[in-house]
């Protein structure tokens, strides 16, 4: 019989919120005492944006983690990108949204998303400028572990997707949130409700397990900007699909991550995946 391995969960979370607000406290001062025109960012070389904040970030978060969690391993967007062999394996991005942090729109994330043996099982994402947290655990067929029940949580109260429309409300007062890439590709025409663009990968696909959305689309995210929203929005009862064939998950050890991109849709129920796939399948094969 396999040996379970017990984590301490509510540890787990108190550690890691403590991290997110100290890291994200300082990054809303470095926000609020810079204006938009001030500030310096640098393109790295595939193109997006890095700043001195996202730089301080990293480290700061990294080496918070392995402090309190030692023998774990580390992937992070802005050093570490080549995954480890640890069974446990944080995976970060300090700063997701820095095209908005740089041009002064204070929507951006610190997320850091918790993988046993490659695969997501705990995700938690802040929001500064928003002071919202989201959290939650989700086994998604992980054995050799014991979590708490599936559940997403935003702020502390548990969140749900949106399962059932009423009747008498037409699609197109509902949301569908995309990123620029997927509407450059797509165009807007064939989306039966409206758009909203928000410039955060992970806080763009959490909009669904919150109910402020009915799907969410990235064409380019990279697997730190998806590792936390993954648990988060199925475990708050959201359908996560890939767009480009195979599995997302478990990782590969000694894989480098940084040029890698995981097209994803995610839905707020069955019936929206009947709805929106067909829409979005196209951008998994450009």
């Amino acid at each position: 019989m396999q040996a379970i391995e017990v984590i301490d969960w509510n540890d787990t979370l108190k550690i890691v919120e403590q991290i997110a607000q100290v890291v994200g406290e300082q990054l809303r001062t470095n926000f609020q005492q810079i204006s938009a025109q001030s500030r310096t960012a640098s393109a790295k070389t595939d193109g997006s944006l890095v700043t001195q904040s996202d730089r301080w970030a990293d480290r700061t978060i990294a080496q918070m983690l392995l402090d309190k969690f030692p023998g774990y391993g580390l992937l992070s967007e802005e050093s570490v990108q080549v995954f480890p062999h640890q069974d446990w394996c944080w995976v970060v991005d300090p700063l997701d949204g820095t095209s908005n942090f740089s041009h002064g729109i204070p929507i951006w994330a610190i997320s850091l998303g918790l993988l046993y043996k490659g695969v997501p099982v705990f995700g938690y994402v802040h929001l500064p400028p928003l002071q919202q947290s989201f959290h939650g655990w989700f086994a998604g067929g992980v054995t050799g572990i014991e979590l708490p029940p599936d559940a997403a949580f935003l702020n502390g109260k548990q969140i749900r997707s949106v399962q059932e429309l009423p009747p008498d409300i037409p699609l197109s007062n509902y949301f569908f949130s995309c990123c620029s890439r997927s509407l450059e590709r797509i165009g807007i025409a064939k989306y039966p409700c409206k758009l909203r663009m928000l410039g955060v990968a992970s806080y763009n696909l959490l909009t669904v397990a919150t109910g402020s959305t009915l799907g969410a689309v990235e064409a380019t995210p990279k697997i730190w900007d998806i590792a936390a929203a993954w648990v988060i929005t199925q475990a708050a009862g959201a359908i996560w699909l890939p767009l480009e064939s195979g599995a997302i998950f478990p990782l590969e050890g000694d894989r480098d991550y940084g040029d890698r991109n995981f097209p994803t849709l995610v839905v707020s129920s069955a019936q929206m995946k009947l709805i929106f796939k067909p829409i979005v399948q196209s951008i998994g094969n450009l």
